[in-house]
């Protein structure tokens, strides 16, 4: 190990027990009913940041993270995940969504932590250069995939002024706005969640 190595810091992921989720209502794929779950998910009483490279093997914790689809005139944007992005276990794969992790060094707290974490990652991820609303439209869970076992996704749909949105990360590849029916057609490149997205939101 370089001395790099050892002083890297460890990141530190919001998370909530599964517990937690499984008494709110479990459920396996998409659920819409958003009002049963986010407040309370984002209680800063259930939530606690833990070390990533812990949970992402434990299945006791669910980590949160925000899920952004970008829309424009009805055509969705999509790309593919390089080998340099941060979860290996997605390389390769196609997406219709932006996101990740909410990070302890995220500033202020509650919701107003999770909607800052949510931004950070899409200024991270990609080049929005355009106007936008923005809601949010359900959740996502997947426990038939280890990596949906330790996560939940919280899924917002950005309806854009403009097609604009470029990678700004060397991960996302083979950008573009396509109809959902085109990517329903080719589901199975797709990740997990964006083949759930695709079927329960456009399908």
């Amino acid at each position: 190990m370089t001395v790099s190595q050892a002083q890297k810091p460890v990141e530190h992921v919001l998370v909530v027990p599964t517990l937690l989720f499984h008494e709110l209502g479990y459920f396996q794929g998409f659920e819409s009913r958003i009002d049963r779950y986010i407040n309370t998910l984002l209680d800063p009483a259930h939530t606690s940041f833990r070390p990533r490279n812990e949970v992402e093997e434990d299945p006791s914790y669910k980590q949160l993270i925000p899920y952004c689809i970008f829309r424009y005139e009805g055509k969705v944007f999509f790309y593919k995940r390089g080998k340099l992005g941060g979860e290996g276990r997605l390389h390769s794969k196609r997406s219709i969504g932006i996101g990740g992790h909410i990070s302890s060094t995220d500033s202020l707290s509650g919701d107003r932590r999770y909607l800052d974490a949510m931004h950070r990652e899409i200024e991270e991820e990609v080049f929005l250069e355009s106007g936008f609303t923005d809601r949010c439209v359900g959740l996502i869970n997947d426990d038939e995939t280890p990596v949906g076992r330790v996560h939940l996704g919280i899924v917002h749909i950005f309806d854009l002024d403009m097609a604009k949105v470029r990678p700004r990360e060397e991960s996302i590849l083979e950008t573009g706005f396509a109809d959902p029916a085109e990517l329903l057609q080719v589901h199975d490149e797709f990740e997990t969640w964006s083949q759930i997205c695709l079927k329960h939101l456009f399908g």
